[in-house]
């Protein structure tokens, strides 16, 4: 298993105009960082070294143009690009998004021939990201198509995890997507992760319910009794340990959450609205249930406050120590399960 020293974190550098090279340069200016992993940013060394000048940082880059290049105990720019690029923080830019999109596919690149082992995703816009080619809603749909496994949008803190049934769906469609094949789908998911991501050896796992109070016995919706209480019982017998659906609007407010490994919300907002509340700054977005790990902070562009120096690196920070971690600890439940024979010492992180 490779040490977190030798741990290569690929970063794509997200929207220019945003605080994503803002952020990676406040988490690599501290040395420290370099004696956890090597990072890859990739963009090019002559934005980087603009946004070098631009924040008054004293970071130090090595440029490199192959990936073979890569220079352990450095900050290393892969060069995605050589032309200059006219950047105007807090501005959405389509021709911004196209520098953004070329980060994400050289280093999605980079992943699955193993050049690099994690992938860090800085924020990208996206709106200026559509194209003829690039029709995702985010970095998550695109990652699950080039990398393969059933990918979900998973929450994380040391203390709070955070899985979701449907991510980004409207509202009113919200309902006609939760079946009882998609539940099982992301439980699964869920608990393959708790499992092989996190050390977790007997997962105990809450779900939402999908209506106000989960659905009062059908005065508020039959989705719940029709659809996910039969399933999350077809779920226990199975042998996991699965419980739900809570009804959402007390279920964090009474730090039911804390008697859990994982929360699976039935929609995005009912999921990450508690998250952030609880955790912002300091949260990761870590997509489970791919071939590769990939980790990205909980917020946004921020376009209001990029190029003022006012953006706060932690959950970034976090995003990279979080990646790390979920690598070590697959390649340990891999090398593992390849060898049941070969006991582990190490106590269960719980």
């Amino acid at each position: 298993m490779k040490q977190a020293e030798n741990i290569t974190v690929g970063i794509s550098i997200g929207d220019l105009n945003g605080i994503g090279g803002e952020i990676v340069l406040k988490t690599f200016e501290d040395p420290r960082m370099l004696e956890f992993c090597t990072p890859v940013v990739f963009a090019s060394i002559k934005v980087m070294s603009f946004f070098k000048s631009h924040f008054n940082s004293e970071i130090n880059f090595q440029s490199i143009n192959n990936l073979n290049q890569i220079v352990h105990g450095k900050v290393n720019v892969f060069n995605c690009w050589k032309e200059p690029v006219n950047i105007e923080f807090g501005k959405e830019d389509v021709k911004i998004g196209e520098y953004a999109i070329k980060s994400l596919e050289a280093a999605t690149k980079a992943l699955k021939n193993d050049e690099i082992d994690v992938l860090v995703t800085a924020p990208i816009n996206k709106h200026n990201i559509q194209s003829e080619k690039f029709k995702f809603p985010g970095h998550t749909d695109y990652l699950a198509q080039q990398l393969g496994g059933e990918s979900l949008m998973f929450m994380i803190t040391e203390d709070l995890r955070v899985g979701l049934l449907t991510d980004h769906v409207p509202v009113k469609d919200i309902a006609s997507h939760i079946t009882p094949d998609l539940i099982e789908q992301k439980i699964e998911t869920v608990y393959s992760s708790l499992k092989k991501d996190f050390k977790i050896q007997k997962p105990k796992i809450a779900v939402l319910g999908i209506n106000p109070h989960t659905g009062d016995n059908g005065v508020i919706g039959s989705e719940d009794d029709e659809v996910l209480r039969p399933t999350l019982q077809k779920i226990k017998e199975s042998g996991k340990l699965v419980f739900g659906p809570y009804a959402a609007d007390s279920f964090f407010g009474s730090n039911n959450y804390k008697n859990f490994d994982a929360i699976i919300a039935s929609y995005h907002d009912q999921g990450l609205v508690p998250f952030k509340t609880l955790s912002f700054g300091q949260g990761v977005n870590f997509t489970a249930g791919l071939s590769r790990v990939r980790t990205s902070p909980d917020h946004g562009t921020a376009f209001e406050i990029a190029g003022k120096g006012k953006a706060d690196e932690n959950s970034f920070k976090e995003a990279v120590f979080s990646a790390i971690q979920i690598f070590r600890n697959r390649t340990s439940y891999e090398a593992l399960t390849a060898n049941p024979l070969k006991k582990s010492t190490k106590k269960e992180r719980r």
